[in-house]
């Protein structure tokens, strides 16, 4: 009997963490109410508080375990030795948008709700640390193939031009009928040349500034 409960508790939860994120993902998460995700899911608006406090501790529900999983999987191309710092950035960048694009539905929700500024010391909310973690892996590749020191001021902006550009191909792509492994294949020489001109252009810049010093 126990057993039954706890199963059915569990089908339960996860009834309302899809139909959040169906609504989230179709309307918004400011403008979906708990008692909406309750209707959807087919429980009460009071058995929704027994799983979840708000919509916050649903967006933070939704959001950590992909994002964590993607955080691990970069990491462990940057602790790779065999490959160079360009190879690096390439990967993890090819990571990031083939995950983007495999959420397709909830990319807003993973990036762009209730977000911080990337160089936040102290986000109040817990999935905007592991958004800056993502960002500071990335800068941090490309910070290696510039070869800039921990310091820089550029990099800040630098990092940001390089996430901006990661999220305008995501965008480009969001509502294509491909699937992401067709994206990337057909793309692929494409993205590599995105890189190669940012970096060009990112080298440029400090070769300029340094003779005007």
């Amino acid at each position: 009997m126990v057993q039954k409960q706890l199963t059915r508790s569990e089908r339960t939860k996860q009834d309302i963490v899809n139909a959040a994120g169906k609504l989230f993902s179709k309307r918004g998460f400011d403008v979906v109410t708990m008692r909406e995700i309750a209707q959807e899911a087919g429980c009460s608006h009071t058995t929704i508080y027994i799983y979840f406090e708000n919509k916050l501790a649903l967006l933070h529900y939704l959001s950590m375990p992909p994002l964590q999983n993607l955080k691990q999987q970069m990491e462990e191309v940057m602790e790779q030795t065999n490959l160079q710092p360009k190879s690096k950035l390439k990967t993890v960048s090819q990571q990031f948008i083939h995950f983007c694009l495999s959420n397709r539905t909830m990319v807003h929700i993973f990036f762009y709700t209730k977000p911080s500024r990337v160089d936040e010391e102290k986000p109040e909310i817990e999935v905007n640390k592991i958004r800056i973690e993502l960002f500071n892996l990335i800068k941090q590749s490309l910070q290696t193939c510039l070869q800039i020191e921990d310091n820089d001021p550029r990099m800040l902006s630098f990092g940001r031009i390089y996430f901006y550009t990661l999220h305008g191909i995501v965008g480009t792509y969001e509502n294509s009928e491909e699937s992401p492994e067709e994206l990337i294949k057909r793309l692929d020489g494409t993205f590599d040349d995105t890189i190669d001109v940012l970096l060009y252009g990112f080298h440029q810049k400090v070769r300029m500034e340094a003779e005007h010093k």
